[in-house]
């Protein structure tokens, strides 16, 4: 049985992984942490948690968002969740029955598709304008059809690297506040901006409407933690610390949240995410300019792991040129054109991407006269056996 996730193919150089580097993980930094955590809270450590968590990472966020975002939760918002998939899986768990509509915008993250369709939903792309949305949830409710869910990556989405313009940003939680619709804002890739501050979050900017906003420490710190959160209505929170599964468990991670609560308050947390984005910063920059050198115009994303082009090269061609990705088909719940490829520049680093975007160009380059116009601006970018991310 394999230890990680990835498995590497000889000769192959993948883009299509949504993770990260190896050496960005904070194997040093996290062992001191833990031992901090260990020190400080001792047996407590290692006893069932609060479950809502435990209330010193709880405060640590809330100081944390004041900085990353333009409202800061207060405790009674937020709950400590197994990553931004599991938050996704609680939420879906509360707040949709089987034969629902869920609505979604396209192109979005293919696994959480996956999560929302496990629960029998039935999946419906619409974009996130707040016209759109309402006639779209006018229509499906007239018919009869419970639509009570709406899902997004507005902030460096996954897998354009796009974020929603303001006026649209600001003017959504408004619609579905009163369409009576929640908003579920999967808001993972906040910390890794480039290019300036992330926009403000859907959450922050609908104070008090239905917008609940996941986050997670997979991409800012380690996947391997399994640790993130959500932050939402204090009713919402109570009535997920009241689920039978949370009852029995006390809180989700307790040991790694104690252990991130260490980390984020000895100011490892800030150092080191200060270093991934440097990181980051300069996988994007080798990659673009390499396709930009080879006549294939690459998007910019202003934050996250991915850049979005269009282009349809065959994959089993790519990987018998030594490379691959994720064709853009799977980001859409209806199955999607077939016409962009999402790359990931987060796992390989800056000589490897460029030697990537070299293999990858001609198959690029064929696919059609608009790639032989390289170009400034805006956005992002998986694998047969995507990974999450």
């Amino acid at each position: 049985m394999p230890t990680i996730q990835y498995a590497g193919r000889p000769g192959v150089l993948d883009l299509s992984w949504g993770h990260p580097h190896p050496d960005a993980l904070p194997v040093g930094d996290w062992a001191a942490a833990t031992g901090a955590a260990l020190r400080e809270f001792g047996w407590q450590a290692l006893a069932y948690g609060h479950e809502a968590g435990p209330a010193e990472l709880a405060a640590w966020l809330c100081e944390r968002l004041t900085v990353t975002d333009a409202r800061a939760p207060v405790p009674a918002e937020v709950f400590v969740t197994a990553g931004a998939s599991h938050a996704l899986e609680l939420l879906s768990t509360q707040l949709v029955e089987p034969g629902d509509v869920v609505l979604v915008d396209a192109p979005t993250y293919h696994l959480a598709l996956r999560v929302l369709a496990d629960r029998g939903a039935e999946l419906v792309e619409v974009p996130p304008d707040p016209g759109a949305l309402e006639e779209v949830v006018t229509r499906l409710r007239r018919a009869g059809r419970t639509v009570g869910l709406y899902y997004l990556v507005p902030t460096f989405t996954n897998p354009t690297g796009v974020s929603l313009p303001d006026p649209a940003r600001r003017s959504l939680p408004v619609t579905a506040d009163r369409l009576g619709l929640t908003v579920v804002e999967d808001d993972t890739y906040r910390e890794l901006a480039y290019d300036g501050p992330a926009p403000p979050s859907l959450w922050a900017l609908g104070d008090g409407a239905p917008v609940v906003r996941i986050g997670s420490f997979a991409k800012s710190v380690a996947p391997g933690l399994r640790l993130g959160w959500l932050t939402g209505p204090p009713g919402l929170v109570a009535a997920l610390v009241r689920r039978g599964y949370v009852d029995s468990g006390g809180g989700v991670n307790h040991t790694v949240a104690l252990t991130m609560a260490a980390f984020g308050r000895s100011g490892g947390f800030d150092r080191h995410v200060a270093s991934v984005v440097r990181r980051y910063r300069g996988h994007r920059d080798a990659l673009v300019a390499a396709l930009h050198a080879e006549g294939v115009a690459c998007p910019v994303p202003a934050g996250g792991w991915f850049a979005w082009l269009p282009g349809a090269p065959a994959l089993p061609a790519a990987e018998a040129a030594g490379v691959s990705f994720l064709p853009g088909r799977v980001f859409f719940a209806s199955g999607g054109p077939d016409d962009h490829v999402r790359l990931s520049f987060s796992m390989l680093g800056p000589a490897d991407l460029a030697e990537a975007a070299r293999r990858l160009a001609p198959l690029l380059r064929a696919a059609g006269p608009a790639l032989r116009r390289p170009s400034p601006g805006g956005p992002t970018a998986t694998r047969r056996r995507p990974s999450p991310g």
